[in-house]
């Protein structure tokens, strides 16, 4: 919108553009930080399973509309890892509809990485020892919005 408006009035908004170049390559840049973790530890990358915790666009909402996790989350499958999503906010349906994702319940010991994408209060009760409690004995923890402590995870955004 902002873009529209300014090209409207005869302005070229690099600023604007650079952001939104920036911001459509997180999903890729963070999935790549996972796989470079995961390879450090030697845990075999294809074939991996990886927990997302958190679909929708913020914290505590239902919606999914905007979400860049998918992005996430396409790019993961793209490197042959199997990609399990939980969000206790979000319709099974529409995560469904919109992007044929099946919502599920976590359980433990199970998988190789966790990305802690959205900062719902579900996962801050969970703490760092319920979160971590999912992972195998080896496995990557990615807190993406800061919810654990620096001790507690082995990458952060």
């Amino acid at each position: 919108y902002l873009t529209h408006i300014a090209h409207s009035v005869g302005y070229h908004p690099a600023m604007i553009l650079a952001g939104r170049r920036l911001n459509d390559g997180m999903g890729q840049y963070v999935a790549a930080q996972l796989i470079k973790a995961m390879l450090k530890k030697k845990i075999q990358v294809h074939g991996a399973k990886v927990l997302i915790m958190g679909l929708a666009f913020k914290e505590n909402c239902p919606d999914l509309r905007n979400t860049k996790i998918i992005d996430v989350v396409r790019e993961l499958v793209d490197f042959g890892v199997e990609v399990a999503v939980t969000d206790p906010w979000c319709s099974p349906q529409e995560a469904k509809t919109e992007y044929d994702l099946e919502l599920i319940e976590p359980k433990e010991n199970n998988y190789d990485g966790i990305v802690l994408a959205v900062a719902h209060q579900q996962f801050y009760e969970l703490g760092a020892k319920g979160i971590q409690a999912l992972g195998k004995e080896s496995h990557v923890l990615y807190d993406l919005k800061y919810v654990l402590a620096k001790d507690e995870v082995d990458l952060r955004l």
